[in-house]
């Protein structure tokens, strides 16, 4: 069971002093049957109020308020985690939902609503095919469909760290042929929701204390992956990135229907003759 330190920290340093709006941020770990939460700080300068809350994810939100122009923002969070989720997890599957296709139950569906929709246009129907194309047979075993599936992203697409902001839609990484962890994650969401799937994006840190998976290269590095329910066993991790199904290196932080509301830092500023002039980010996870 290891028990790992992380430490993440987002700086913006602007021309001259400006006004900053409301900022939001989802920094704080997700507690989950296989991860514990020990110890948990923030620090923001200059100084802030900082006001916590649960967005309707379930994730913890805090949201600062600023009383003067400055110009400079450095956000700081520092966390401890026990993971004890296992190396080689079992899914204990419903008997209904051993085999695709199945159907969830009226309730689930409900609760999981716009999770089981694609959110990108694909009016000519590409990536349902592409999806498709990994149904051997109709029955087949469910685990090992979505297993095929992201593996086949891994396949298709050749991994490139990016640190610029946004997230290619999955037809622009298949097109592409290359995108981040983040593209990785929403290619396969996206492609499991047009199976009828329920799926949503998690954004969090990569433990690699090895340094042999994808993702967790150099400073800044946070991850993303996906999580798909399945009835009995839940909600199912998986990491396209690094082919890898379960939780035993994740650290969730963030879960949403779209990547873009697992941002860790989000907010702007305003001011006469002030711009951003450099943004930093450094991450770092330690046993």
């Amino acid at each position: 069971m290891p028990r790992i330190e992380i430490r993440h920290r987002t700086a913006y340093r602007y021309g001259a002093a400006v006004t900053l709006r409301t900022h939001r941020m989802m920094l704080r770990p997700r507690e989950t049957r296989d991860l514990r939460l020990i110890a948990f700080d923030l620090d923001i300068s200059p100084a802030a109020e900082v006001v916590w809350s649960h967005d309707v994810a379930g994730n913890a939100v805090a949201t600062a308020t600023f009383a003067y122009p400055t110009d400079t923002l450095v956000i700081q969070s520092r966390m401890i985690v026990d993971l004890t989720a296992p190396t080689w997890p079992v899914f204990s599957i419903a008997a209904s939902a051993t085999e695709f296709p199945f159907r969830y139950s009226s309730d689930d569906l409900a609760d999981l609503g716009l999770l089981t929709l694609p959110q990108y246009a694909d009016v000519a129907g590409r990536l349902a095919r592409w999806a498709d194309g990994f149904i051997l047979s109709r029955p087949t075993d469910t685990l090992s469909l979505l297993k095929d599936i992201a593996n086949g992203v891994s396949s298709a697409v050749y991994y490139q760290s990016r640190e610029t902001e946004g997230t290619q839609g999955p037809l622009e990484t298949l097109d592409r042929g290359w995108g981040s962890c983040r593209d990785f994650a929403v290619l396969f969401t996206e492609a499991v929701r047009t199976l009828g799937f329920g799926a949503r994006l998690v954004s969090g840190y990569l433990y690699d204390p090895n340094s042999s998976h994808l993702g967790s290269a150099g400073s800044g590095s946070t991850h993303a992956w996906a999580e798909v329910f399945v009835p009995g066993a839940g909600w199912i991790p998986f990491d396209p990135t690094n082919r890898s199904v379960g939780s035993a290196n994740l650290v969730p932080v963030a879960v949403a229907r779209r990547i873009e509301q697992a941002a860790p830092v989000t907010g702007s500023y305003f001011g006469t003759d002030g711009g951003l002039h450099e943004m930093d980010v450094v991450v770092d996870v330690s046993s």
